[in-house]
């Protein structure tokens, strides 16, 4: 039978199958590594501009806490309790006329600072307008801060500004700004009551509230600038820089030591600590002061003893120029970006400004 009749009555014996060959492809496992990219989930879905605009308005947020530590600041020399009532909207209108500062002022003369400032001369109604006129600057600047805050916040979260992320961090710093007023009050009010004060003679708020309203003011700063930096700029991906790692714990830890040298501040500032030895480097003709560890149990003597305060403060000071002396140091050596280069020269030259200002404060207090 041939070939071809074979084929067309079906038969397959004709058919000689050889067996199938089969090659085995080896298969290349390409690891691609992705970029190292902090803030992209915070920009999605947002053009350059709309990044440009959100960036602006968070970082003047962040100018505005700054502001309004630096008006604190000036209220903790000569204001402090002038205002002694606390309302979120009533206390928005200052007294209008001579009758409502006559009792604006009698109220004043009922708490313990009063009393004080008049133990040597009576306080006239010039004066007291003064410094009133200073601690209302200050709680109107943060009034200021949550409306500049909420209402674009607001308006961006209605028209989809804000990514999932975003949108808990912008719930994070809406709730800081809301409990820093709160926090404020619960500061001037220990001030008010003479059972709170640490001295008798002279009436303070207590030094733990004050440093609790700093550190809060110090959180919600970092969270607005970060943010606001974070749309701003295009985030650089810095993973392939050699020793990148150590550079960025070396920056933790001086940031880290900044804050609490800081909050170390706001203990001296609540104690009148800054008054106790007005020399440097010495105290008085010292190294180490006498009166370091008066009371018991010790560890109180840190944050109750003006002495020991100052003396903490100095010296966390002096480490934390160490840390970022020697983190300058080590990053001005690497292949960094130029933003990188501006923010590390930029720490260090701050930070010399900064204990340069406060030996100046030291030995110019009077």
């Amino acid at each position: 039978m041939s070939l071809l009749s074979r084929l067309v009555t079906g038969s397959a014996s004709a058919i000689v199958r050889k067996p199938a060959v089969h090659f085995k492809i080896p298969i290349i496992k390409v690891v691609v590594r992705r970029p190292v990219v902090l803030g992209v989930p915070l920009v999605e879905r947002l053009t350059p501009a709309q990044r440009r605009v959100i960036g602006a308005w968070l970082l003047g947020c962040a100018g505005m806490v700054y502001g309004a530590v630096a008006l604190g600041g000036v209220t903790r020399h000569e204001p402090r309790l002038s205002m002694v009532n606390w309302d979120l909207f009533r206390t928005m209108k200052p007294p209008w006329g001579q009758q409502q500062w006559e009792a604006e002022f009698e109220r004043y003369k009922q708490f313990p600072e009063y009393k004080y400032k008049s133990s040597n001369e009576e306080m006239t109604m010039a004066q007291f307008k003064f410094i009133w006129a200073m601690e209302y600057i200050h709680r109107m600047w943060g009034r200021a801060l949550g409306i500049i805050f909420l209402a674009p916040c607001v308006y961006f979260w209605a028209r989809g500004r804000f990514a999932s992320p975003m949108k808990k961090r912008m719930l994070i710093a809406g709730s800081l700004v809301g409990l820093q007023g709160l926090i404020g009050w619960w500061m001037v009010k220990s001030g008010l009551d003479p059972n709170n004060n640490s001295n008798k003679d002279i009436p303070r708020v207590s030094q733990y509230r004050l440093a609790t309203h700093l550190t809060l003011a110090f959180v919600l700063y970092t969270v607005f600038l970060w943010t606001g930096l974070s749309h701003v700029f295009t985030p650089h991906d810095h993973t392939n820089i050699n020793k990148i790692g150590r550079l960025r714990g070396m920056t933790h830890l001086s940031k880290t030591l900044i804050v609490l040298t800081a909050v170390m501040g706001a203990f001296v500032a609540g104690l009148d600590a800054g008054l106790v030895y007005n020399s440097w480097p010495k105290y008085a003709d010292r190294w180490l002061p006498e009166d370091l560890w008066l009371t018991d149990p010790k560890w109180r003597n840190i944050f109750e003893n003006p002495t020991t305060a100052q003396f903490m403060h100095r010296n966390m000071a002096y480490l934390t120029l160490a840390s970022v002396t020697l983190t300058w140091l080590f990053g001005r050596r690497m292949q960094l970006g130029r933003r990188a280069k501006i923010a590390l020269h930029s720490m260090m030259g701050m930070m010399y400004a900064q204990v340069l200002l406060g030996i100046a404060a030291l030995v110019c207090s009077f």
